[in-house]
């Protein structure tokens, strides 16, 4: 049986062509909240240890620890269902994509923290990289297979049959007697 490319075909590359335009637009916006220069009257040394800054936070009280750990981890967030989006892949085994993902988002954060370092009055946080992937990884997490499962009936759905291509007849090798 052949493979009908009607309408499932058309809306699973609409559905990666706005993904890829989110996705555009997203990490422009990232890089303008992050990385536009900052004119403040001192800036705080860079923080390097791992937690410390969570640590502070923490110290802040409930409401500031909430405040501040929560845009970390909402700052790209929606990477987490973005990148697949733009992928395009249906099949992706899940956690195969989930690794994927999250190691995309945590070169992008580490991409951001980079840059930052040449930023006036933007300070470089390890923290902000663990909190930005984990925000990566839970968008996808709790979004992105329901997501593709729903794209995948909304294909079959529209008429695209989703078989193994056929690979043609199995060869046949004649028997070949046995060497005295």
């Amino acid at each position: 049986m052949q493979r009908h490319r009607s309408g499932g075909h058309h809306t699973a590359i609409r559905f990666r062509r706005a993904g890829v335009l989110l996705l555009a637009a997203h990490l422009l916006l990232v890089c303008w909240v992050t990385l536009r220069p900052l004119d403040v009257p001192w800036v705080s040394a860079a923080n390097l240890r791992p937690f410390a800054g969570i640590r502070a936070d923490l110290a802040l009280g409930a409401w500031e620890a909430a405040e501040r750990i929560g845009k970390e981890v909402l700052l790209l967030a929606p990477l987490g269902v973005l990148l697949p989006i733009a992928g395009g892949r249906l099949d992706a085994s899940p956690l195969g994509s989930l690794v994927r993902t999250v190691a995309a988002g945590a070169m992008i954060s580490i991409g951001i923290e980079l840059v930052q370092t040449g930023v006036p009055g933007q300070v470089v946080d390890i923290d902000s990289l663990f909190l930005n992937t984990l925000g990566v990884a839970l968008a996808h997490a709790a979004v992105v297979p329901a997501l593709r499962g729903s794209i995948r009936r909304r294909t079959e759905g529209a008429g695209l049959r989703r078989e193994e291509p056929s690979q043609g007849r199995t060869p046949t090798i004649s028997r070949v007697g046995v060497a005295p």
